[in-house]
């Protein structure tokens, strides 16, 4: 690879200074950075890094992924395989390993500790405390992914610690998932060796959490936001933050990454060294990675900005080969085999049909706009003919889960705050097992949406009037599509709003309707398996006082 040389303003996180300078490229990596004593019209800065990402969530491949993020100034992504594992095990992580090896961005795959993410939803595998000891030990799973588990940790659960040793014998970090803990209980939970949590939905519990030694990673996904809430702990301990994602949808991916974190950040008036250092240096070193920071000896990794407001992406480096430039599409990202598995069978009618009583209480479960977060609700039902029925005028509407791994009886509740007022919506993307899930205001367009799911092995489909109005196949492991980003997000936005035209008032009822089967965020879900009590960790009845 020839000697290259690139100008501009150079951003010193680690001195935290700014020049005017010229970065030497050789062999991929920086040899000399001088000042000239210029003035330059660019800024030349570290590349951002996503210090928490599913990249299932955005329905692309990881190479496509990788195509999508570069545009935005991200090099490098920390990811976790979660949704694949659940899906496909050791197979799933494999083949996202694999795809990764045609993207352009560099992305670092960790080994999830939670498949299956509880013992209470059907999931395709299991990765017990042995098997992770053993994946551990690749070179290419460099940390064991979010503990999800936090109340086996707090137990002292044999299995659950079993893992997180594994990693620690290793020096491999810990990811944590502890929504609500505070205090004493985060204290526990960080002594355990968990040394990250991008779950803290309000500042005092995060707080506690950088205190008893962990870095917070603050989340502005599709569905999770917790940016304005967590960004004070910039003037605090911005050597304790990161930002991340998490879970990000294709209309969002389109618009933006971790710049807009980063610009927000600014807009506020947070300094800049110290944002800067969240969205690249802290990643870096917690996690080790081979992503460079702008220095001597470092990989060619950086990016360059119009300005240091919008920060409007010009060219992006990695490795020391320009692998975006403003004006000009990346190469599309060739296609490989994709991986898949479904057995799930049609349920008959009556298997959705819940018997009751008119005067019946159910329990609901309570959607707000914006969050993962549920409300247990208990409301008197609908009958007719001695079933449960949707009740439109008062938002009460099914939701059916179905196991996608095996012929099984269906699971049915009841939700509110969805909003349509016909028709109904169905997934194959369902945290974290990633079952059927379909939620409608009839049984029929319900059971259509699930037949078109199974019919293409995995998508996202809108039924009116028993016929099938929008559909987005998702032929790998029903997860993601291996369409470039902007037909994706196209077709997303199709589908999502065909959802709106159907009543519904969500910002985007997709992605929420994706997290009513995830049993470790409070506090009312629904897996294969029945209605489910996420605060006392329970099944219970749909109907209250059995």
């Amino acid at each position: 690879m020839p000697i290259k040389t690139v100008e501009g303003n150079i951003i010193d996180i680690h001195n935290r200074r700014i020049f005017g300078g010229i970065v030497t490229i050789s062999k991929g990596r920086i040899s000399a950075v001088k000042a000239t004593g210029k003035a330059y019209d660019h800024f030349l800065l570290p590349g951002f890094i996503d210090s928490h990402i599913h990249i299932e969530s955005t329905l692309c491949t990881p190479g496509e992924f990788g195509r999508a993020i570069i545009k935005h100034g991200t090099v490098a992504t920390v990811s976790d395989p979660h949704e694949i594992a659940n899906v496909l095990g050791t197979e799933g992580i494999e083949a996202m390993i694999e795809h990764a090896k045609y993207s352009p961005a560099k992305i670092f795959f960790g080994l999830p500790s939670c498949v299956p993410a509880t013992p209470l939803e059907s999931s395709g595998a299991t990765i017990d405390a042995a098997l992770t000891a053993s994946l551990l030990q690749r070179h290419d799973l460099y940390f064991l992914s979010e503990m999800m588990n936090y109340p086996g940790v707090l137990a002292g659960d044999q299995e659950v610690m079993e893992k997180i040793q594994a990693a620690i014998t290793l020096g491999k970090p810990v990811d944590g998932h502890a929504p609500g803990l505070g205090g004493q209980r985060a204290t526990a939970y960080a002594a355990a060796g968990i040394s990250t949590d991008h779950e803290s939905f309000c500042i005092d519990n995060a707080w506690d959490k950088i205190q008893a030694g962990m870095h917070i990673q603050i989340r502005e996904g599709s569905a999770a936001k917790n940016f304005h809430e967590l960004i004070p702990l910039m003037h605090f301990a911005p050597e304790k933050l990161m930002f991340c994602c998490d879970d990000m949808h294709p209309d969002d991916l389109i618009k933006g990454h971790i710049n807009l974190l980063v610009k927000k950040s600014i807009d506020l008036g947070y300094d800049l060294f110290d944002v800067l250092r969240a969205a690249s240096l802290n990643p870096v070193t917690h996690y080790r990675l081979p992503v460079g920071l702008l220095r001597i000896g470092d990989p060619a990794d950086f990016i360059i900005v119009q300005d240091l407001c919008q920060f409007h992406v010009l060219q992006t480096y990695i490795n020391g080969k320009q692998v975006f430039k403003e004006g000009f599409s990346p190469p599309q990202i060739p296609k490989i085999a994709l991986k898949n598995r479904f057995q799930a069978l049609l349920p008959p009618p009556e298997a959705i049909r819940i018997q009751g009583k008119k005067g019946d209480q159910i329990r609901v479960i309570g959607v707000k706009d914006g969050s993962i977060i549920t409300q247990h609700r208990k409301r008197i039902a609908k009958t007719e003919d001695n079933a449960y029925m949707p009740d439109t005028a008062r938002d009460l509407l099914k939701i059916v889960v179905l196991n996608r791994y095996e012929a099984k009886p269906p699971a049915v509740g009841f939700v509110h705050g969805f909003g349509f007022k016909s028709g109904a919506i169905g997934s194959s993307v369902a945290h974290d097992s990633h079952n059927i899930i379909a939620i409608g205001t009839n049984d029929t367009d319900i059971l259509t949406v699930i037949h078109a799911i199974i019919h293409h092995q995995g998508g996202l489909a809108c039924a009116h009037n028993g016929k099938i109005d929008s559909l987005l196949p998702l032929p790998f492991a029903g997860l993601m599509s291996d369409l470039p980003l902007e037909i994706i997000a196209e077709k997303f936005d199709t589908i999502s709003r065909q959802a709106k035209k159907m009543g519904s008032t969500l910002t985007n009822p997709f992605i929420t309707c994706s997290f009513m089967a995830l049993l470790v965020i409070p506090a009312l879900k629904i897996s294969d398996k029945g209605l489910f009590d996420s605060e006392h960790f329970n099944f219970i009845s749909l109907k209250v006082n059995v």
